[in-house]
């Protein structure tokens, strides 16, 4: 008795997910940066105020929040625009003070942006907010567009708010205190959120620490680049000492 062929299905291949548009993408990133972008807004409006209050017009703080994106930097820079600083020193300030962008690109996942336009435009609108909220565990999956809408409603969201804050400078009281601590605490939940992200690496928090408490040691004058440099330091020769231990089946 012969043994019946065995009948199979035809069953055609599973057919993969359509990508998201770039409607739900432009959703979803502004859920993203929604809470950052409320930390940007005292932040802005401050800004906003001391461009007016230098003596400068109003539309000087949207143009430097829209080609400068400095962050930090455009206050620096209002100062030295105000005091005619000469054009090597601005770009010598400009490089000290952003020089940690530097160090940003071993981990953000600009290899994920498509495009050289894409890829131009997430280098000039990486801030330290942006890369918080892209390199987290959650963002591990986030497409191109994600990632550039995100970048773009932070950059958004930085020129509105200056430039609100420069049409409202005058209308300010002198009084007011506090905005100038809005950026320590943005950062401090940003740290937060990365640590709990790390789900138990404690020594990372720690090397961090210390390559700051070193650096403010034995390099006061330079010691974001110094702690930086520490710090990357650090995280190679782990690393590299991890990578060479024998591995047990």
């Amino acid at each position: 008795m012969g043994i019946p062929p065995v009948v199979t299905e035809n069953r055609p291949p599973p057919v993969p997910a359509p990508p998201r548009s770039t409607r739900s993408e432009a959703r979803a990133a502004l859920k993203d940066s929604a809470g950052v972008g409320l930390g940007f807004l005292p932040l802005g409006l401050a800004f906003g105020a001391l461009v007016t209050q230098s003596g400068l017009d109003w539309w000087w703080a949207g143009l430097s929040a829209v080609l400068v994106f400095g962050g930090s930097f455009e206050f620096l820079l209002i100062g030295m625009v105000t005091a005619s600083a000469p054009l090597a020193a601005i770009a010598v300030s400009a490089l000290l003070v952003n020089v940690r962008h530097v160090f940003y690109t071993l981990s953000f996942p600009l290899h994920r942006v498509k495009g050289r336009i894409g890829k131009a435009y997430s280098t000039y609108a990486m801030c330290d907010e942006a890369y918080a909220l892209a390199t987290g565990e959650q963002a591990r999956t986030w497409s191109s567009r994600r990632i550039l809408w995100l970048q773009f409603f932070l950059h958004l969201y930085w020129a509105i708010s200056s430039t609100v804050g420069a049409l409202l400078g005058s209308l300010i009281p002198d009084g007011v205190t506090g905005l100038d601590f809005a950026l320590t605490a943005l950062f401090t939940v940003l740290a937060l959120d990365a640590v709990r992200d790390l789900r138990g690496d404690v020594p990372t928090p720690v090397v961090a620490v210390l390559s700051a408490l070193a650096a403010r040691l034995l390099f006061p004058g330079q010691m974001l680049l110094a702690a930086f440099t520490l710090f990357t330091a650090a995280l190679l020769a782990r690393h590299l000492t991890t990578s060479r231990k024998p591995r047990h089946a």
